[in-house]
Protein backbone atom coordinates (compact mmCIF):
# COMPACT_ATOMS: atom_id res chain seq x y z
CA UNK A 1 0.00 0.00 0.00
CA UNK A 2 1.14 3.13 -1.39
CA UNK A 3 1.61 5.94 1.60
CA UNK A 4 -0.55 7.93 -0.48
CA UNK A 5 -3.39 5.65 0.35
CA UNK A 6 -2.06 5.48 4.03
CA UNK A 7 -2.51 9.08 4.85
CA UNK A 8 -6.21 9.47 4.44
CA UNK A 9 -6.60 6.29 6.50
CA UNK A 10 -4.12 7.52 9.15
CA UNK A 11 -5.89 11.23 8.86
CA UNK A 12 -9.40 9.62 9.50
CA UNK A 13 -8.35 7.29 12.35
CA UNK A 14 -7.25 10.15 13.95
CA UNK A 15 -10.64 12.21 13.55
CA UNK A 16 -12.58 9.67 14.81
CA UNK A 17 -10.47 8.79 17.33
CA UNK A 18 -10.96 12.30 18.72
CA UNK A 19 -14.66 11.90 18.26
CA UNK A 20 -15.20 8.86 20.34
CA UNK A 21 -13.25 10.23 23.17
CA UNK A 22 -15.93 13.08 23.38
CA UNK A 23 -18.54 10.88 22.30
CA UNK A 24 -17.34 8.81 25.42
CA UNK A 25 -16.89 11.86 27.69
CA UNK A 26 -20.50 12.71 26.69
CA UNK A 27 -21.93 10.02 26.70
CA UNK A 28 -21.18 9.65 30.65
CA UNK A 29 -22.02 12.79 31.21
CA UNK A 30 -25.49 12.34 30.12
CA UNK A 31 -25.80 8.40 32.46
CA UNK A 32 -23.96 9.56 35.45
CA UNK A 33 -26.72 12.66 35.56
CA UNK A 34 -29.58 10.21 34.92
CA UNK A 35 -28.36 7.54 37.25
CA UNK A 36 -27.50 10.55 39.79
CA UNK A 37 -31.01 11.86 39.31
CA UNK A 38 -33.10 8.41 39.47
CA UNK A 39 -36.14 7.53 41.81
CA UNK A 40 -34.01 5.64 44.98
CA UNK A 41 -30.99 7.37 44.69
CA UNK A 42 -29.62 8.48 47.72
CA UNK A 43 -28.68 11.70 46.25
CA UNK A 44 -31.91 12.59 44.93
CA UNK A 45 -33.32 13.01 48.51
CA UNK A 46 -30.26 14.87 49.44
CA UNK A 47 -30.99 17.06 46.82
CA UNK A 48 -34.68 17.86 48.05
CA UNK A 49 -33.24 18.76 51.48
CA UNK A 50 -33.89 22.45 52.25
CA UNK A 51 -30.57 24.44 51.10
CA UNK A 52 -28.67 21.12 49.92
CA UNK A 53 -28.52 22.08 46.15
CA UNK A 54 -25.97 23.54 45.60
CA UNK A 55 -23.16 21.87 47.77
CA UNK A 56 -24.65 18.98 46.83
CA UNK A 57 -24.39 19.45 43.09
CA UNK A 58 -20.91 20.56 43.89
CA UNK A 59 -19.87 17.46 45.61
CA UNK A 60 -21.66 15.29 42.55
CA UNK A 61 -19.36 17.18 39.81
CA UNK A 62 -16.63 16.19 41.96
CA UNK A 63 -17.55 12.79 42.28
CA UNK A 64 -18.05 12.66 38.64
CA UNK A 65 -14.55 14.34 38.17
CA UNK A 66 -13.20 11.48 39.82
CA UNK A 67 -14.54 8.55 38.41
CA UNK A 68 -13.61 10.45 34.94
CA UNK A 69 -9.60 10.49 36.56
CA UNK A 70 -10.15 6.89 37.37
CA UNK A 71 -11.41 6.10 33.92
CA UNK A 72 -8.67 7.84 32.52
CA UNK A 73 -6.34 5.28 34.43
CA UNK A 74 -8.29 2.29 33.17
CA UNK A 75 -10.18 1.78 36.21
CA UNK A 76 -13.90 1.49 36.20
CA UNK A 77 -14.66 0.74 39.99
CA UNK A 78 -16.20 -2.41 41.22
CA UNK A 79 -19.60 -3.93 40.88
CA UNK A 80 -21.62 -2.94 43.69
CA UNK A 81 -23.80 -6.44 43.28
CA UNK A 82 -20.72 -8.81 42.76
CA UNK A 83 -17.48 -6.77 43.68
CA UNK A 84 -15.70 -7.74 40.81
CA UNK A 85 -13.97 -5.05 38.83
CA UNK A 86 -16.33 -3.37 36.11
CA UNK A 87 -13.44 -3.52 33.60
CA UNK A 88 -13.09 -7.05 33.75
CA UNK A 89 -16.96 -7.98 33.87
CA UNK A 90 -17.77 -5.81 30.95
CA UNK A 91 -15.00 -6.88 28.82
CA UNK A 92 -16.10 -10.68 29.56
CA UNK A 93 -19.32 -10.06 28.72
CA UNK A 94 -18.64 -7.89 25.47
CA UNK A 95 -17.15 -10.76 23.88
CA UNK A 96 -20.09 -12.58 24.06
CA UNK A 97 -22.23 -10.08 22.72
CA UNK A 98 -19.66 -9.56 19.82
CA UNK A 99 -19.70 -12.80 18.57
CA UNK A 100 -23.18 -12.61 18.90
CA UNK A 101 -23.82 -9.08 16.69
CA UNK A 102 -21.02 -10.16 14.28
CA UNK A 103 -22.96 -13.16 13.15
CA UNK A 104 -26.69 -12.01 13.56
CA UNK A 105 -25.42 -9.52 11.12
CA UNK A 106 -23.93 -12.20 9.14
CA UNK A 107 -26.66 -13.97 8.66
CA UNK A 108 -28.84 -10.53 8.13
CA UNK A 109 -26.61 -10.34 5.15
CA UNK A 110 -26.94 -13.37 3.81
CA UNK A 111 -30.42 -12.84 4.15
CA UNK A 112 -30.98 -9.33 2.42
CA UNK A 113 -28.49 -9.33 -0.29
CA UNK A 114 -29.21 -12.16 -2.17
CA UNK A 115 -33.04 -10.54 -2.36
CA UNK A 116 -31.65 -6.94 -3.22
CA UNK A 117 -29.57 -8.35 -5.93
CA UNK A 118 -32.22 -10.57 -7.46
CA UNK A 119 -35.10 -7.65 -7.02
CA UNK A 120 -32.48 -5.23 -8.51
CA UNK A 121 -31.84 -6.88 -11.72
CA UNK A 122 -35.86 -8.60 -12.23
CA UNK A 123 -37.78 -6.48 -10.37
CA UNK A 124 -40.06 -6.27 -8.08
CA UNK A 125 -42.65 -7.52 -10.74
CA UNK A 126 -41.97 -10.99 -10.66
CA UNK A 127 -43.52 -13.02 -8.11
CA UNK A 128 -40.41 -14.70 -7.17
CA UNK A 129 -38.84 -11.02 -6.01
CA UNK A 130 -42.32 -9.95 -4.91
CA UNK A 131 -42.69 -13.07 -2.72
CA UNK A 132 -39.07 -12.35 -1.21
CA UNK A 133 -39.23 -9.05 -0.24
CA UNK A 134 -42.44 -9.70 1.62
CA UNK A 135 -40.99 -12.61 3.48
CA UNK A 136 -38.11 -9.88 4.79
CA UNK A 137 -40.79 -7.32 6.12
CA UNK A 138 -42.60 -10.29 7.85
CA UNK A 139 -39.50 -11.62 9.29
CA UNK A 140 -38.71 -7.59 9.97
CA UNK A 141 -41.78 -7.57 11.83
CA UNK A 142 -41.83 -10.53 14.61
CA UNK A 143 -40.98 -9.79 18.29
CA UNK A 144 -37.84 -10.98 19.61
CA UNK A 145 -38.56 -12.66 22.28
CA UNK A 146 -41.55 -14.18 21.06
CA UNK A 147 -39.69 -15.96 18.45
CA UNK A 148 -37.13 -16.42 20.59
CA UNK A 149 -39.19 -18.80 22.35
CA UNK A 150 -40.68 -20.13 19.58
CA UNK A 151 -37.24 -21.47 18.49
CA UNK A 152 -36.24 -22.86 21.92
CA UNK A 153 -39.78 -24.49 22.29
CA UNK A 154 -39.09 -25.92 19.07
CA UNK A 155 -35.51 -27.33 19.21
CA UNK A 156 -36.38 -28.64 22.34
CA UNK A 157 -39.54 -30.41 21.98
CA UNK A 158 -39.71 -30.93 18.65
CA UNK A 159 -36.36 -31.78 17.73
CA UNK A 160 -35.01 -33.08 21.05
CA UNK A 161 -31.14 -31.74 21.02
CA UNK A 162 -31.01 -28.31 22.39
CA UNK A 163 -29.89 -27.97 26.06
CA UNK A 164 -32.35 -28.32 28.86
CA UNK A 165 -30.68 -25.99 30.98
CA UNK A 166 -30.78 -23.17 28.39
CA UNK A 167 -27.39 -21.03 28.58
CA UNK A 168 -26.39 -21.84 32.02
CA UNK A 169 -22.01 -22.47 32.00
CA UNK A 170 -19.69 -22.36 29.61
CA UNK A 171 -20.25 -26.70 29.55
CA UNK A 172 -23.37 -26.08 27.66
CA UNK A 173 -21.72 -24.22 25.23
CA UNK A 174 -21.95 -25.92 21.69
CA UNK A 175 -22.65 -24.56 17.75
CA UNK A 176 -26.19 -25.18 18.26
CA UNK A 177 -26.53 -23.37 21.43
CA UNK A 178 -24.58 -20.12 19.68
CA UNK A 179 -26.31 -20.80 16.26
CA UNK A 180 -29.82 -20.08 17.91
CA UNK A 181 -29.77 -16.98 19.71
CA UNK A 182 -27.95 -15.50 16.31
CA UNK A 183 -30.47 -16.52 14.20
CA UNK A 184 -33.12 -14.78 15.85
CA UNK A 185 -31.05 -11.63 16.44
CA UNK A 186 -29.92 -11.92 12.18
CA UNK A 187 -34.07 -12.25 11.67
CA UNK A 188 -35.91 -9.60 14.05
CA UNK A 189 -33.65 -7.01 15.05
CA UNK A 190 -31.65 -6.11 11.98
CA UNK A 191 -34.49 -4.39 9.67
CA UNK A 192 -34.37 -7.10 7.11
CA UNK A 193 -36.76 -5.17 5.10
CA UNK A 194 -35.16 -1.82 5.53
CA UNK A 195 -31.34 -3.51 4.21
CA UNK A 196 -32.91 -5.16 1.52
CA UNK A 197 -34.79 -2.10 0.13
CA UNK A 198 -31.95 0.56 0.89
CA UNK A 199 -29.29 -2.32 -1.12
CA UNK A 200 -31.81 -2.30 -3.82
CA UNK A 201 -32.32 0.78 -4.59
CA UNK A 202 -28.74 1.56 -4.66
CA UNK A 203 -28.17 -1.10 -6.52
CA UNK A 204 -30.83 0.44 -9.05
CA UNK A 205 -29.19 3.61 -8.94
CA UNK A 206 -25.60 2.29 -9.88
CA UNK A 207 -26.41 -0.16 -12.59
CA UNK A 208 -28.47 3.01 -14.50
CA UNK A 209 -25.15 4.96 -14.28
CA UNK A 210 -23.53 6.24 -17.59
CA UNK A 211 -20.55 4.17 -17.10
CA UNK A 212 -22.20 1.00 -15.96
CA UNK A 213 -24.01 1.08 -19.77
CA UNK A 214 -20.60 1.80 -21.54
CA UNK A 215 -19.21 -2.02 -19.27
CA UNK A 216 -22.18 -3.56 -20.75
CA UNK A 217 -22.12 -2.42 -24.13
CA UNK A 218 -18.23 -3.65 -24.70
CA UNK A 219 -19.21 -6.63 -22.98
CA UNK A 220 -17.54 -6.42 -19.85
CA UNK A 221 -18.20 -7.71 -16.54
CA UNK A 222 -21.38 -4.98 -15.09
CA UNK A 223 -20.93 -6.37 -11.17
CA UNK A 224 -16.85 -5.99 -11.63
CA UNK A 225 -17.52 -2.22 -12.07
CA UNK A 226 -20.52 -1.91 -9.89
CA UNK A 227 -19.12 -3.55 -6.69
CA UNK A 228 -17.72 -0.87 -5.04
CA UNK A 229 -20.21 1.69 -5.11
CA UNK A 230 -23.32 -0.64 -5.80
CA UNK A 231 -22.31 -2.94 -2.97
CA UNK A 232 -19.59 -2.66 -0.75
CA UNK A 233 -20.33 0.88 0.31
CA UNK A 234 -24.05 0.72 0.53
CA UNK A 235 -23.35 -2.74 3.14
CA UNK A 236 -20.98 -1.04 5.16
CA UNK A 237 -23.28 2.04 5.57
CA UNK A 238 -26.38 -0.27 6.33
CA UNK A 239 -23.93 -2.24 9.12
CA UNK A 240 -22.34 0.83 10.66
CA UNK A 241 -26.93 2.32 10.79
CA UNK A 242 -27.54 -1.27 12.25
CA UNK A 243 -25.18 -1.31 15.19
CA UNK A 244 -27.24 0.54 17.64
CA UNK A 245 -30.30 -1.90 16.90
CA UNK A 246 -28.46 -5.16 16.89
CA UNK A 247 -27.09 -3.94 20.40
CA UNK A 248 -30.42 -2.93 21.63
CA UNK A 249 -32.31 -6.24 20.39
CA UNK A 250 -29.35 -8.09 21.75
CA UNK A 251 -30.71 -6.92 25.54
CA UNK A 252 -33.95 -9.23 24.64
CA UNK A 253 -32.14 -12.13 22.54
CA UNK A 254 -29.75 -12.56 25.75
CA UNK A 255 -32.33 -12.50 28.54
CA UNK A 256 -34.80 -15.13 26.29
CA UNK A 257 -31.53 -17.49 25.43
CA UNK A 258 -29.62 -16.61 28.77
CA UNK A 259 -26.83 -15.29 27.03
CA UNK A 260 -23.76 -14.52 29.13
CA UNK A 261 -23.53 -11.47 27.25
CA UNK A 262 -23.59 -7.69 27.90
CA UNK A 263 -26.88 -6.75 27.30
CA UNK A 264 -28.27 -9.73 29.92
CA UNK A 265 -25.26 -7.92 32.17
CA UNK A 266 -26.90 -4.85 31.42
CA UNK A 267 -30.63 -5.86 32.48
CA UNK A 268 -29.27 -7.49 35.90
CA UNK A 269 -27.27 -4.26 36.37
CA UNK A 270 -30.49 -2.27 36.33
CA UNK A 271 -32.26 -4.63 38.38
CA UNK A 272 -29.69 -4.25 41.23
CA UNK A 273 -29.38 -0.60 40.53
CA UNK A 274 -25.24 -1.63 40.03
CA UNK A 275 -24.34 2.22 38.61
CA UNK A 276 -20.90 1.51 38.25
CA UNK A 277 -21.68 -1.44 36.24
CA UNK A 278 -23.88 0.45 33.56
CA UNK A 279 -21.89 3.22 33.87
CA UNK A 280 -19.12 0.61 32.34
CA UNK A 281 -21.46 -1.38 29.70
CA UNK A 282 -22.87 2.68 28.30
CA UNK A 283 -19.56 3.01 27.67
CA UNK A 284 -18.68 -0.30 25.92
CA UNK A 285 -22.11 -0.02 24.31
CA UNK A 286 -20.88 3.54 22.90
CA UNK A 287 -17.79 2.28 22.14
CA UNK A 288 -19.61 -0.22 19.35
CA UNK A 289 -21.43 2.09 17.85
CA UNK A 290 -18.27 4.66 17.24
CA UNK A 291 -16.42 1.55 15.87
CA UNK A 292 -19.01 1.00 13.38
CA UNK A 293 -18.91 4.37 12.05
CA UNK A 294 -15.19 4.10 11.98
CA UNK A 295 -15.37 0.97 9.86
CA UNK A 296 -17.83 3.34 7.42
CA UNK A 297 -15.71 5.77 6.88
CA UNK A 298 -12.21 3.23 6.37
CA UNK A 299 -14.15 1.57 3.66
CA UNK A 300 -14.90 4.84 2.02
CA UNK A 301 -11.46 6.06 2.01
CA UNK A 302 -10.37 3.15 0.41
CA UNK A 303 -12.79 3.01 -2.48
CA UNK A 304 -12.79 6.85 -2.84
CA UNK A 305 -9.68 8.72 -0.84
CA UNK A 306 -11.16 12.11 -2.52
CA UNK A 307 -13.71 11.79 0.18
CA UNK A 308 -11.03 12.28 2.73
CA UNK A 309 -10.32 15.48 1.85
CA UNK A 310 -14.17 16.42 1.38
CA UNK A 311 -14.20 15.76 4.46
CA UNK A 312 -12.02 18.13 5.97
Amino acid sequence: MKFSSIKPIAGTLIREIFAALLLLVGVSVVVFAVLSFAPGNPFSSILAAPGAGAPAITGKIWQYLTWLGHLLRGDLGHSTRSGLPVFDEVIRTSLYTLYLTIGAMAISLCMAVPVAIFTARRGMASATGWAMTILTYVFSALPAFWFGYIVIYAAIHRFGFFPLAVGGSTADWNWFYFFLPVLVLGFCSCGLSEMVRYLREELVRVLSQDYIRTARAKGVSVWKHAFKEGFLLPVTEIVAAKVPFILGGAVVVEQVFNWPGMGRLAWQAAQDRDFPLIMGITLMAALFVRLGSLLKQVVHIVVNPRASHRSE
